[in-house]
């Protein structure tokens, strides 16, 4: 997938590798995506990156 926002990770490619979840068990409307290109995992809304593979479908 296609990071959009925010600007320090912008352009990149990522995989995501699950939704967030906060202590309690209660997950967020955020997602956990590791960046090809560097060595770090964002947290993102679904507005902030776009899925340009059919391999993932976000539910």
């Amino acid at each position: 997938m296609l990071i959009l926002r925010p600007a320090y990770v912008a352009g990149r490619v990522g995989k995501i590798c699950a939704k967030e979840v906060l202590s309690g068990d209660y997950p967020r409307e955020r997602w956990l995506i590791r960046v090809d290109s560097q060595d770090i995992v964002v947290s993102l809304n679904s507005k902030e990156f776009e899925v340009v593979s059919d391999d993932f479908e976000i539910s």
